[in-house]
């Protein structure tokens, strides 16, 4: 068979990367060749993969998630476009894993056609392979100011013929109204393929919700598929929503007598957010993201994390007053973590003629090291040890690199060749590779040294936290919900056969699209 499926919603973090997820493990489950697609995702949070020519590039992490559902190694095509907002203005472009141009307002009507071309050819080429191709939609499928052009919501479900189910964030409030309207401004070929509607978030008593569900559906002519229960276990792999102030996860009770604080700066343009997952993930671990200099003078630990606009993030970290905060930190002797870019800003110099065009501006000045930014983009995994046989693997992602150090400037990782990585000067740590904390061994060893930098001497780690069995559970936990709260039967007709003939047209509708 050759099926598919659009997943849409009536927002962004609609939820529509989990039930995607869910519904893709559900799938693999029942031994379906199955395989996750996004046309075009606009995200910084991205992975690393391994294209067919052995060169690194890049994917939306919650497609690489996805993938991990199916049972898959992640794929290029997974996520043929994606942009990766460096401004308010402008993104830079991934094409099949490949940064090859910067979109604006101005020039996204020239590229669109050459990136739609890209993940028509890319889906057509996963459902030539798998027996069913899950697509995940980007914001709203009503967001009619785009649908010209559109490849990426109804514009894919039109060209592919993929029946489409709309998802909803009933915690949000408004959800059918957001659910009905959804439908009432597409076009008639349009809401041909919009077969029903998934709630997501849901709390309380199901059969309160009930009459709504009915009404929804004389008004539509379309059927609720289920309703996804509020679940407090699905933080892992975040793209885009983790809100600055908000705990990471439920974090466990510690496995010894203290706590362990960590403060990660929520930037404006924070990248790869989810390195710091991994460390909510140990027991007696507290994660939060923040933008106050106050929470950062009671922190064990204070995470600069990854950038896609190091030197404007800097200097929107001065003038917060966080730069103040982090080098007050930093010269208490407390511990301090610079990832990729939040590593770059540690530096005394950042030479950057490509991504700001600032040329060369003062770093924080933490350790004594330079960093230049070059036009070529480090896409690449990476394998390497902690001193001194610590495995650990991650990835890099970055234009900067480290131009200048101080000799004496002991690495925080050695690549697997000897080459040493990031620095570290005193409680001071700073490494290119991000995922690091997801190797369970070199995590335990960082947070034993930060508790003791700290005066956490009654923190220890647990010796069984395993990160991969914990995103493996967080999986498994997708593909329980959608088996015990949807349709399956009917979700799976949908695959099989395609949107039902004859659901009614709801007024006004926009004008027909081409």
């Amino acid at each position: 068979m050759s099926g598919g499926l659009l997943v849409a919603g009536t927002t962004s973090d609609a939820g529509k990367s989990v039930l995607t997820a869910g519904i893709c493990r559900w799938l693999h489950r029942q031994g379906v060749a199955v395989a996750p697609f996004k046309a075009q995702n606009m995200s910084n949070n991205s992975a690393v993969v391994v294209g067919p020519d052995g060169r690194g590039g890049e994917i939306g992490r919650a497609q690489a998630m996805q993938a991990a559902a199916c049972g898959l190694t992640p794929d290029l095509r997974f996520n043929p476009v994606l942009l990766k907002p460096g401004s308010d203005l402008a993104s830079q472009v991934v094409l099949l894993g490949e940064a090859v141009d910067t979109v604006t307002a101005g020039n996204f009507r020239t590229l669109r056609p050459r990136l739609a071309e890209t993940a028509y050819a890319a889906l057509a080429e996963l459902r030539a392979t798998y027996d069913v191709v899950i697509c995940e939609g980007a914001g709203s499928p009503a967001e009619i100011n785009l649908r010209a052009g559109d490849y990426v919501n109804m514009g894919l479900a039109r060209h592919a013929g993929l029946p489409t189910i709309v998802v909803g964030d009933i915690d949000r409030g408004g959800v059918f109204a957001s659910m009905f309207g959804t439908v009432a401004l597409l076009d008639p070929a349009d809401q041909a393929l919009i077969a029903g509607f998934v709630i997501n978030k849901f709390r309380g008593d199901l059969g309160l919700l009930r009459p709504g569900l009915d009404m929804l559906h004389r008004v539509t002519g379309r059927p609720t598929y289920g309703v996804l229960p509020w679940q407090l276990d699905l933080w892992l792999d975040a793209e885009d929503s983790l809100a600055y102030g908000r705990v990471l996860g439920r974090p466990a009770a510690p496995y010894g007598t203290e706590w362990l604080d960590v403060a990660v700066v929520r930037l404006p343009r924070i990248s790869n957010a989810t390195d710091v997952e991994a460390l909510a993930t140990e027991p007696g671990v507290r994660v939060r993201l923040t933008v106050e200099p106050a929470e950062l003078a009671a922190a064990d630990l204070v995470v600069l994390p990854g950038s896609k606009s190091t030197v404007a993030d800097l200097a929107w970290l001065r003038e917060t007053g966080l730069a103040e905060a982090v080098t007050a930190h930093a010269a208490a002797g407390r511990p301090l973590l610079g990832i990729c870019g939040g590593f770059q800003m540690l530096a005394t110099a950042i030479h950057d003629p490509v991504e700001s065009r600032q040329g060369s501006v003062p770093g924080l000045g933490l350790l004594p090291i330079e960093i230049t930014f070059d036009p070529g983009k480090t896409v690449r995994p990476a394998v390497g040890t902690a001193a001194p046989d610590v495995p650990v693997r991650g990835y890099e992602i970055h234009h900067g690199f480290v131009s200048a150090a101080d000799p004496a400037l002991p690495p925080l990782l050695h690549h697997a060749d000897g080459r040493p990585e990031g620095a570290r000067l005193g409680a001071v740590h700073g490494t290119h590779w991000h995922g690091a904390f997801e190797s369970d061994g070199f995590r335990r060893r960082f947070l034993t040294e930060v508790a003791r930098s700290a005066g956490r001497h009654g923190f220890t780690v647990a010796p069984d936290t395993s990160f991969a069995a914990a995103r493996e559970r967080s999986l498994d936990l997708l593909g329980d919900l959608v088996e015990e709260h949807l349709d399956t039967a009917a979700l799976w007709r949908l695959v099989e056969t395609g949107a039902p003939a004859g659901l009614p047209f709801i007024p006004p509708g926009a004008p027909p699209t081409n």
